[in-house]
């Protein structure tokens, strides 16, 4: 528990830190070119673990292998991460989670589907707002800080890229995020080929740290 709330709150402290730079116009994406469809299928393969011992079936489908964008990894690993602990939180046992990344020609569409509690209509324009929660402060039965979706939205739109939701009361959300499949050679350096060990282990961690509020 007490390694739990070290998580917990240094990820409080990484969005706030974040959120700060970005509101300062000191945030740099460290852009280099990566295969979308992998970042996003890596992450859902380490997250599967925690959607079962929830009871929640976890799925990955994309029409493509192969999606390169200039994107900054971390960012991204980011972004999935976030929006798959929200559907992974709202989503009662024995539903699924549909984690999809599709070919749009100038953009990658990565769309992250639950069977959870949903969102109300009017709750719909606040989603993204920073500190602001669906569920009353009074009743809710997950933790968090409001800064999550806030700093998502943040980091896709340093990417070009947009966000969107649907939703339907007691019938589940999408969450859908289209990146910009390329720039300019000149804007973003290649890749460096990573070292599998050392990508892997910060991927774990940075695992730990965005399922802190998640019990199994």
């Amino acid at each position: 528990m007490q390694q739990q709330n070290c998580y917990r709150l240094l990820r409080l402290v990484n969005n706030l830190i974040d959120i700060t730079k970005i509101d300062s116009g000191y945030f740099e994406l460290q852009l280099s070119r990566y295969n979308i469809v992998e970042i996003v299928e890596n992450i859902t393969l380490l997250v599967v673990e925690y959607a079962r011992n929830k009871g929640v079936s976890l799925i990955f489908d994309t029409d493509v292998e192969e999606k390169f964008a200039f994107c900054d990894q971390s960012a991204m690993e980011r972004i999935i991460l976030n929006l798959l602990s929200n559907a992974i939180k709202f989503t009662p046992r024995g539903g699924t989670i549909k984690v999809e990344v599709k070919d749009c020609g100038k953009t990658a569409q990565i769309s992250v589907k639950d069977t959870g509690i949903g969102i109300t209509e009017d709750k719909l324009e606040v989603i993204f707002e920073r500190f602001k929660q669906v569920d009353n402060l009074l009743t809710r039965k997950n933790e968090g800080s409001g800064i999550g979706l806030s700093l998502v939205k943040s980091l896709v739109e340093l990417h070009g890229g947009s966000i969107k939701v649907k939703s339907e009361y007691n019938k589940g959300s999408e969450f859908i995020v289209e990146i910009p499949a390329g720039l300019k050679d000149s804007d973003a350096q290649q890749a460096d080929v990573p070292d599998r060990k050392e990508e892997c282990e910060k991927m774990h961690h940075n695992v730990h740290i965005e399922f802190s509020d998640i019990y199994y």
